[in-house]
């Protein structure tokens, strides 16, 4: 990251005052302000004001406080910083204030940005992090207090998460307690010699006692992260209820997971974005995905070593578990972030610096793509194992084999259809409404679905009822390529934003498959590129 060098005469907050960043959240060594660059307006970027730098935790964009002003307003640093520093030599600007720590600059009295050690801006003093051991056995003691709740191991063990009762007890799920329980929970740690002091989520209150930051709107699902080494690093929290932000538009969905932290509290400690890693190990190949508890799920699913981050962009901590799994025999790394990375650019550029990191710590990678009605590699997984489970139950029961012979002898109509599918290309190119439905399609600024990115992956015919309609049918060829697939198919699943062609010889009309349908749509084939010799690469794993 581009850190700018300490005895300016501003620190990054008055470039952030500057440019009317809006601040969502302070804490005690930065701030959370919406990015200027992606335009996401959740606070999303972190602007650390102790080492005059910033990084947006959704697109990835990062620097120190120069290039912040410069890239916004296309200069050069240089440039950047003659005029911060004309805007507040000249009283142009209103910054500083001791909401961030600071004292308006003078020319004659340059000062830094940067805080005292063992200090927080704004006069909140932190503990310095406790040692990797210190901080597993308080938080292994931690986790032996807890218990999990009866509704939290009900929706663990739900067809939405798929966990067993002995899965659920060896990743250590907990509840987070009430509020009422934090002080003597700490004290007990205390008394049992355990350390508090630079452990994630512990501080000193104001009343002077040490106690635990657990609260009735962070309540949920207390899930550890793990290190390689076996040591928990920290704790995310499942929210029970997502939190929003009331300037939030409707469609953005509130934050589930939050990490357990004390850094904005007097001697607290900031949690960081520990990496956590999941399965059987040394391993010939790693999965990577997005989210611990997915890590968790899909690793009891498919019985894979996985290393989680906390967001498809925080990939940074993985330079040192990737450069560890190298030493130890890890060959292939295979990219299993959720499936928006088709479609959005910012989580594209989190899963391509993932090939990067692994090619410079010399592993092969691999894309995994799956069924794309499905975001997560979790969500596809347990939608496998649903369908397997269906299918052994319809070979236990009779009557189904008799409906099906039954229904094959009402086939007497052969339908000819097409499947076309977006082609992202070799460079895994985002569209920004791939998977999604017509509204999306029209949203991204098209009228009608646009051929040229599109590719022919099947042309074939299957039969049904003679008195079937258009709409029967599709929903017939939906059915066919939702599982399954059969032989020499170059495709994905049927999914949104798939155009589906029916025709005959004298007849042919195109249909977007929608989120809930099909919409019918004006198509040119002859602009789509034509069927693919071979399987696409990365087409499945």
């Amino acid at each position: 990251m581009d850190s700018q060098p300490q005895g300016f005469p501003f620190g990054i907050m008055a470039v952030v005052e500057l440019l009317r960043l809006n601040v969502r959240r302070r804490l005690a060594d930065s701030a959370y302000v919406d990015c200027p660059f992606c335009g996401d307006r959740r606070g999303k970027m972190n602007v650390n004001f102790g080492r005059n730098v910033w990084r947006c935790n959704y697109c990835g964009e990062s620097g120190g406080m120069l290039a912040l002003y410069a890239r916004l307003n296309n200069m050069t640093n240089s440039q950047a910083y003659r005029e911060i520093w004309d805007a507040l030599s000249t009283g142009e600007a209103s910054w500083g204030g001791g909401d961030h720590g600071m004292t308006a600059v003078s020319a004659a009295a340059p000062v830094s940005g940067a805080a005292a050690p063992g200090q927080g801006q704004g006069g909140i003093l932190q503990s310095p992090r406790a040692s990797a051991e210190e901080v597993h056995r308080t938080f292994s003691r931690l986790f032996e207090m807890l218990t999990l709740s009866p509704a939290h191991r009900s929706h663990l063990r739900s067809e939405k998460r798929g966990l067993t009762e002995e899965q659920i007890r060896q990743f250590g799920f907990k509840s987070t307690p009430p509020y009422f329980l934090c002080r003597s929970l700490t004290e007990k740690l205390i008394s049992q010699g355990c350390t508090v002091a630079g452990v994630p989520g512990f501080y000193r209150h104001e009343k002077g006692y040490w106690t635990v930051k657990f609260t009735s709107r962070t309540s949920g699902i207390l899930i550890p992260a793990v290190g390689r080494d076996g040591l928990i690093r920290g704790a995310q929290i499942l929210l029970d209820v997502p939190i929003r932000d009331k300037d939030d538009p409707p469609d953005k969905a509130g934050a589930k997971y939050i990490w357990l932290s004390s850094s904005s509290k007097d001697m607290g400690t900031t949690s960081g974005s520990p990496v956590h890693f999941v399965g059987k190990f040394p391993a010939r190949a790693v999965y990577v995905t997005e989210g611990l508890l997915k890590a968790d799920i899909a690793h009891s699913l498919m019985n894979r070593s996985f290393v989680a981050t906390a967001g498809a962009n925080n990939v940074s901590a993985l330079d040192g578990i990737f450069r560890m799994l190298a030493a130890e025999g890890t060959e292939l790394i295979v990219e299993a972030q959720d499936m928006d990375k088709y479609r959005n650019a910012n989580t594209a550029k989190g899963s391509s610096r993932i090939y990067f990191m692994a090619g410079e710590h010399g592993m092969e990678c691999r894309r995994l793509a799956w069924d794309p009605n499905f975001k997560g590699i979790d969500d596809w997984r347990l939608a496998l194992r649903r369908k397997e489970r269906q299918r052994e139950e319809e070979k236990k029961d009779p009557g189904d084999a008799s409906t099906l012979k039954e229904e094959q002898e009402t086939r007497d109509f052969l339908q000819r259809y097409r499947i076309y599918q977006l082609d992202f290309g070799r460079e895994q190119i985002p569209i920004p409404f791939a998977f999604e439905g017509i509204k999306q399609l029209h949203k991204a600024g098209y009228e009608q679905p646009p051929a040229g990115q599109y590719r022919l992956v099947w042309d074939s015919a299957l039969y049904c009822p003679a008195d079937s309609t258009d709409r029967e049918r599709l929903q017939r060829i939906r059915d066919a390529f939702s599982d399954s697939m059969p032989e020499g198919y170059r495709g994905r699943q049927v999914a949104p934003s798939d155009v589906l062609e029916l025709y005959d010889e004298g007849k042919r009309s195109y249909y977007y498959v929608d989120t809930g349908g099909f919409e019918p749509v004006r198509f040119s084939p002859f602009l789509a590129k034509p069927m693919p010799g071979r399987e696409p690469e990365g087409a499945g794993q």
